[in-house]
């Protein structure tokens, strides 16, 4: 027999989805919410500009931004906008549920080229440590 885990929902956790051309997505908080909630941050933004598979894919509109909790590292929020972001968000619900910090998300290997690495590459930027820009 099965039993199965009661879990509550953390309504802070839910991906918002705009399913429009380019896309939009986002989970947790902006950088003003988290500001306003007392935490000092670390913002990285990397612009799919810069991305070789957006490039190559003839999407180079958007960009990955992510908001980490200075002190801790832990992941606050993510906001994108551009191509496959609703497929990519998935990801950062993961992250933020698991409190993943900046650094563990910049060294986890993502493949490249893809448009996720644009997810690596914004944690990379937070810390100073961006490959491509």
């Amino acid at each position: 027999m099965l039993h199965r885990l009661k879990v509550s929902i953390n309504y802070g956790n839910i991906p918002g989805c705009t399913y429009t051309n380019p896309e939009i997505s986002s989970v947790g908080l902006t950088e003003a919410k988290a500001k306003e909630a007392g935490y000092e941050i670390k913002v990285g933004k990397f612009p799919y500009s810069a991305s070789g598979k957006a490039n190559a894919a003839g999407h180079k509109d958007g960009f990955v931004k992510l908001i980490f909790d200075a002190k801790y590292g832990e992941l606050l929020g993510a906001h994108m906008i551009g191509s496959n972001v609703t497929e990519m968000i998935a990801e950062m619900v993961v992250a933020k549920k698991l409190e993943i910090t900046g650094h563990e998300l910049l060294k986890t290997i993502h493949p490249h080229p893809t448009m996720s690495e644009a997810i690596m590459e914004a944690a990379a930027a937070a810390y100073d440590e961006v490959i491509h820009i």
